[in-house]
């Protein structure tokens, strides 16, 4: 394929921890390699982003640092949850302190021109709104515009509230202006509007994939999760519950930045947990291996899909899927190393970062 000049704006990318993060910069990496002209645009990070450049000769720009601050949890106990009620309605009807990127990306995006191809890259949303803003059809910044959604926005189903009605008029504004919109999953396709669904293209989240170490069974039953709990605590209770009223030994291995969760909610069986901050994707694949099985709380709904399943799978240990209550008997299999009720394994070849890039370039002219 013919060498193509690539603009990809993104909130998040290498040396940050996060999908968005990883989806970013594994697409960066990769259409560099292949040979193309790639050109980024995110939060410089002046240290860490000058030695990127050199190792995969890449062009960053620098999006600027956020200057609209998250409302701060603090303060004494009434303070705490007036605190946190305004932040969550910040955030629910302004989409603050995100709001920020509609700014700061199409003022990125003003001398910006001649792309074969640009790809925004969310979360937030907002970052696409900034693109939409700056795009103008008589004079484009690239002849395709391609916008990535990782999770849906006005068809979000897994979130407390729904997002405020007008809203609706932004999203609709933003994809009747973009050529394609990547989602994931086939799945995803309902959570948006009928009348762009021709734009859709499904697209994967994309990963290299690194050897690993073989499975040798451990000693006392040993399982890891990986990842956020808050949204999920509907499930998680009822798994902290079993995990207290088992008398035997194990050992459970937590990834996460919410450590307080688990200090207070298991604090009775705290000889039995290790609680660790993230890692990177390398380090963490290694441990995943090494574990009886992982735990993977579920969506509700079907239409997003968590990607840490995807390192799961390929780790090639069991994985129980556990929603509650209902599924103690199977938890109680699994720590009998009876996985017969665990998720069905999937291909990952379409997981493949060289993969995922070709489906990105066939959209380009």
């Amino acid at each position: 394929m013919e060498k193509k000049r690539i603009l990809i704006v993104s909130k998040s990318f290498y040396p940050m921890n996060s999908p968005r993060s990883l989806r970013t910069t594994e697409l960066v990496k990769e259409l560099a390699n292949e040979g193309h002209d790639i050109t980024v645009i995110t939060p410089k990070n002046n240290i860490a982003h000058s030695i990127f450049e050199k190792e995969y000769n890449v062009h960053i720009k620098d999006l600027g640092q956020s200057q609209w601050k998250p409302v701060a949890v603090k303060g004494g106990e009434v303070e705490v949850k007036v605190r946190r009620v305004f932040k969550r309605l910040s955030d629910l009807l302004f989409q603050y302190p995100n709001s920020e990127f509609i700014f700061s990306v199409k003022k990125a995006l003003e001398q910006e021109r001649g792309y074969d191809l640009l790809i925004s890259i969310a979360a937030p949303h907002t970052v696409h709104w900034g693109v939409a803003w700056a795009w103008k059809e008589q004079d484009p910044i690239a002849k395709i515009w391609v916008a990535d959604c990782g999770d849906p926005f006005m068809g979000l189903k897994n979130d407390t509230f729904k997002k405020p009605f007008y809203f609706k008029y932004i999203e609709k504004w933003f994809m009747r202006k973009t050529h394609f919109v990547a989602v994931p999953i086939e799945e995803a396709l309902s959570a948006y509007y009928p009348e762009f669904r021709h734009k859709i293209k499904i697209i994967p989240q994309g990963f290299s994939f690194p050897n690993i170490a073989e499975y040798k069974e451990n000693k006392i039953v040993t399982f890891i999760y990986s990842g956020s709990v808050g949204p999920y605590m509907h499930y998680a209770v009822h798994f902290f519950n079993f995990l207290k009223g088992i008398n035997r030994d194990f050992k459970f291995i937590i990834y996460t930045k919410e450590k307080d969760i688990y200090q207070k909610e298991l604090s009775g069986i705290k000889d039995k947990i290790e609680v660790r901050g993230y890692v990177p994707r390398e380090e963490l694949l290694l441990e995943l291996a090494k574990a009886d099985f992982l735990v993977h709380y579920p969506y509700k709904d079907n239409t997003q899909q968590s990607l840490k399943l995807i390192d799961y799978f390929y780790s090639q240990r069991p994985i129980i899927s556990y929603e509650g209550e209902k599924d103690n008997v199977k938890l109680s299999n699994f720590f009998n190393k009876n996985y017969e009720q665990r998720l069905e394994p999937k291909n990952i070849d379409i997981y493949k970062i060289k993969n995922v890039c070709k489906s990105f370039l066939e959209l380009a002219p």
